[in-house]
């Protein structure tokens, strides 16, 4: 792997975990990031956040795991079953990663319902874009529709052998279709039809509700000590959450 230079913050309050201290270790912004990069990095637990490039760099916790499914041997539950078919009618146009008024209206009412006390309830077009986007990375927004309205945009990154699952939004008034789960279900699927070999679902955390839902997706691996293995969690057949 390429020799890349790293930053590390100072300890900082948890973003999951109440009363926890966390540090981040981010790619200097001085060097130059592309996919064929990326797609090492997110090998060793990075994720992008717009064009940073980071992991955790906690010195007393080590609760956030970087999760991958490998698509291949993804099994649906009943549930995800179920979803699928709640949404035979839900239609998916791939578009490029380019701001367009309509999703960012359903981003503020999306993250108004969902998150109101945090900062991206009130997020500008130019942060809203710049948090998704990316300058140097194969982004796509995949654009959902029911009964030919705008009801999810789900932004995924497109690697050398995988895909990336970055941030899903939808309208709350389309809450029963459960579009959190079957815009996973969607990239599964495309990333099987590219031939692809996994889906990076970003970080598990066992104790944090809105990041354990993960485990639903089975055989899941992470990556712990420097090495990639399943994961023996989760209940395929329990709850979702959309």
């Amino acid at each position: 792997m390429t020799s890349v230079p790293l930053l590390i913050t100072a300890p900082h309050p948890c973003s999951y975990l109440e009363g926890e201290q966390a540090q981040t270790a981010f790619v200097n912004p001085s060097f130059e990031l592309n996919t064929a990069v990326y797609s090492q990095l997110i090998a060793h637990g990075f994720r992008r956040s717009g064009d940073d490039v980071y992991r955790p760099q906690c010195a007393q916790c080590s609760q956030c795991v970087p999760v991958r499914l490998p698509v291949a041997q993804f099994k649906p539950s009943r549930n995800q079953k179920r979803c699928v078919q709640k949404n035979r009618e839900t239609t998916a146009i791939i578009k490029p990663a380019a701001f367009e008024q309509a999703h960012y209206d359903l981003y503020l009412r999306y993250q108004n319902q969902r998150h109101a006390e945090g900062n991206m309830a009130h997020s500008s077009p130019d942060e809203y874009i710049r948090f998704l986007g990316s300058s140097w990375c194969d982004t796509l927004f995949i654009e959902f529709s029911i009964a030919d309205e705008l009801a999810a945009v789900a932004i995924v990154d497109r690697l050398d052998n995988a895909l990336s699952a970055v941030y899903t939004f939808f309208d709350p008034k389309f809450s029963s279709h459960s579009l959190g789960v079957y815009a996973v279900l969607w990239q599964i699927q495309y990333a099987q039809e590219q031939g692809l070999e996994w889906l990076y679902l970003g970080f598990w955390i066992a104790d944090c509700q809105k990041m354990n839902y993960k485990d639903q997706y089975q055989p899941l691996q992470g990556f712990i000590d420097h090495a990639w293995d399943y994961l023996n969690i989760g209940n395929p057949e329990g709850s979702i959450n959309g």
